[in-house]
């Protein structure tokens, strides 16, 4: 994609903005109090794409609306965002969602509580415009991944001139770290000898991973998604499967927040179920840790916190967790009341994880022969 493309999608981006500002200013002409009908994000409200294979927003509505002071100081805000964008796209400026935060400290009672209001103004935008908020030139505050493995990739220089190198002969230990655009026209996927992709939670398991040289034992592209995993990590996952024909496969601890970093990756978080399509992977598989793992290898465990307990039930009622796996490794982790981390399996050796418990896991979803 050449920097022309690029400009047309925040042109595109721009008159999108553009009508929403004109739509507020026409319900002020006609007398009208001005208000903006935004999808619902909740549970409830999503619902599968089967042609897609991801899950989106429904056609619950919620309505901003100026009756109320909330609802005025919100319009007010997007009036100013919306400045702010302009004015970044027009300069070749780019901001990241905690400076809008601080921007909004000149905007008088317009300025934003928390960072949590600047962000959630920035995802509505998205919704309403079908634009991604990279396009408004926002970026995001957290890093994305660590990626090590036998690819090769060319990315875009900031003097503007392509680089190409390897992700395992041209980096060290900690792998190569993928910039917030992930886009053909920053990163292009050059080529790749690998059969798939292990999506790592934890830092400590990565680098494990790497010590005991897994990437090439098991021809794996090893990518360390740090938690829950950024936009950019989500959307590099998603190139790798799709653009490399690579299989994704997540390994994760064996805890309900640690699920919801699996869902989020194959299916797409609740809060951006707009762009799923852009950021999921539905081919995903899920490794571990697992509640049958605690058991079957017997490994060193937590009790589960109520919050635990908490987030298992409410992953009971989630849509994107509604298959028979899922709902008997739910009900198997309340039954024992345990929680494992990745490194437990350090019980019984350093080199069990890649040398048994990876091979035999990976034997059992195919991936492996």
């Amino acid at each position: 994609m050449s920097d022309a493309s690029q400009r047309a999608r925040q042109e595109r981006a721009l008159s999108s903005l553009y009508g929403l500002a004109e739509d507020i200013y026409t319900q002020l002409d006609k007398g009208r109090i001005p208000q903006m009908a935004i999808p619902l994000r909740t549970k409830s409200n999503i619902s599968f794409d089967e042609k897609k294979g991801v899950w989106k927003y429904g056609k619950g509505r919620g309505q901003r609306s100026a009756k109320k002071l909330r609802g005025a100081k919100m319009l007010l805000r997007t009036l100013h965002v919306l400045g702010f964008i302009k004015g970044m796209i027009d300069g070749d400026r780019s901001s990241t969602l905690r400076e809008l935060y601080y921007i909004s400290e000149g905007w008088d009672i317009a300025k934003f509580s928390t960072q949590d209001e600047s962000n959630l103004l920035a995802e509505d935008l998205e919704i309403l415009t079908g634009s991604l908020r990279e396009d408004f030139r926002l970026r995001p505050e957290e890093d994305g991944a660590r990626v090590l493995g036998d690819l090769t990739l060319e990315e875009v220089t900031r003097r503007g001139d392509p680089k190409r190198f390897n992700c395992k002969d041209d980096v060290g230990d900690s792998g190569y770290g993928i910039p917030f655009n992930v886009e053909e026209e920053k990163l292009r996927l050059l080529d790749c000898d690998a059969d798939f992709v292990l999506a790592v939670e934890t830092g400590g398991m990565f680098d494990r991973l790497v010590e005991n040289r897994f990437d090439e034992d098991a021809r794996a592209i090893l990518v360390h998604v740090k938690g829950q995993p950024a936009r950019a990590t989500r959307r590099f996952l998603k190139r790798l499967s799709e653009n490399m024909g690579l299989d994704c496969v997540t390994f994760c601890d064996g805890d309900p927040w640690s699920f919801r970093i699996y869902a989020s990756i194959a299916y797409g978080a609740i809060k951006t179920a707009h762009i799923s399509e852009y950021l999921a992977t539905p081919t995903a598989s899920f490794l571990g840790i697992t509640a049958s793992d605690i058991l079957n290898y017997r490994l060193p465990s937590d009790d589960l916190s109520p919050q635990d307990v908490k987030a298992l039930q409410d992953i009971r009622s989630d849509p994107r967790f509604n298959d028979p796996f899922w709902k008997d490794e739910v009900t198997l982790m309340l039954d024992i009341g345990k929680k494992a981390e990745q490194q437990a399996l350090a019980k019984y050796g350093l080199d069990f994880v890649t040398e048994t418990y990876l091979p035999e896991k990976l034997a059992a979803l195919g991936v492996l022969g």
